[in-house]
């Protein structure tokens, strides 16, 4: 079965909904208050797992209550935690996220997510190069996000690299990295030079820019392509970006071509923002099999 190694963070997301962001100084009564799982890492995992995905899970989480509910989470999701290292120092990582009509803003403390660091890495050696596709985000410190992109690169395995949160990125790291999939925003910070269609050009085939209801974009080699997204009304669009990693990872290793993958992957999004949570509505392969927008020439099993 193909492996799929997801590396990065492991959070505690709390969100509250409301009908308003407070302005500075401002007290507000917010809607509902609920405590998530969350970490663009262990969303990415759950997303790829859900979808029958053979799923292993590096990290770092604190010795506290989260981290125990954060292991159990993954492992009821059917994901390999052996890679998943407790440290004391300092608590598991959390998200405090405000969803006002159904768009959310997110404040992220790493906590134990920033514990990782390049010795931890390079133990994990085996486990990268024994792995079908490597995925990894920004939520881990740039320095060992790099060191992964190097391995991955040296071992020839595959490496989907989201940049999220966007941050400036070394572009000899970029250039390295098989499948890049920021979104709109997160391109302009990374490619500040550049138009959209100018950095698509320049990394065909690599360059995949998620941007929402407009779909997603990439060039051919050939021309540029826009695979359009499916439209729904959400409910909750945190998460969204996370599954669609998620999935495209799946198929990549399912051996769909990269058209067919980002598909797949809009789909699997698509049914994410209709249920609340970055996880809770991430569906599972049975729920995208059921959608009538489910390609059967896909033959994800």
């Amino acid at each position: 079965m193909s492996k799929i190694t997801v590396i990065g963070s492991i959070s505690t997301d709390f969100v509250v909904t409301a009908d308003k962001r407070p302005e500075v100084g401002e007290t507000i009564t917010g809607k509902e208050f609920n405590t998530t799982f969350g970490g663009k890492g262990a969303n990415q995992a759950v997303a790829s797992a859900r979808l029958g995905g053979d799923v292993y899970m590096a990290g770092t989480v604190g010795t506290d209550i989260f981290a125990t509910e954060l292991l159990a989470n993954l492992s009821t999701n059917n994901i390999h935690v052996d890679y998943v290292e407790p440290v004391t120092h300092v608590p598991s990582g959390s998200a405090h996220i405000t969803i006002v009509d159904g768009d959310n803003s997110i404040v992220y403390i790493p906590g134990a997510n920033n514990a990782i660091g390049t010795k931890r890495i390079e133990g994990l050696s085996e486990l990268i190069k024994t792995s079908t596709i490597v995925v990894v985000q920004n939520e881990l410190p740039q320095e060992v996000v790099d060191q992964i992109i190097e391995m991955c690169y040296e071992f020839s395995v595959k490496v989907i690299y989201n940049p999220a949160p966007a941050r400036k990125v070394n572009q000899s790291v970029l250039e390295k990295a098989t499948y890049l999939t920021p979104n709109e925003s997160e391109f302009k910070l990374l490619f500040p030079e550049l138009t959209i269609s100018e950095g698509l050009a320049n990394y065909p085939n690599q360059l995949i820019i998620t941007m929402g209801s407009k779909g997603v974009y990439y060039h051919d080699g050939t021309s540029e392509k826009q695979i359009s997204s499916y439209t729904v009304t959400p409910v909750d669009t945190t998460g969204a970006g996370d599954t669609f990693n998620g999935a495209f990872a799946v198929a990549l290793t399912a051996g769909l071509d990269l058209e067919s993958s980002i598909r797949f992957g809009n789909l699997a999004a698509s049914l994410s923002i209709k249920k609340f949570g970055a996880q809770g509505g991430m569906p599972s392969l049975i729920e995208m099999k059921e959608s009538e927008h489910y390609e059967k020439t896909w033959h994800i099993e």
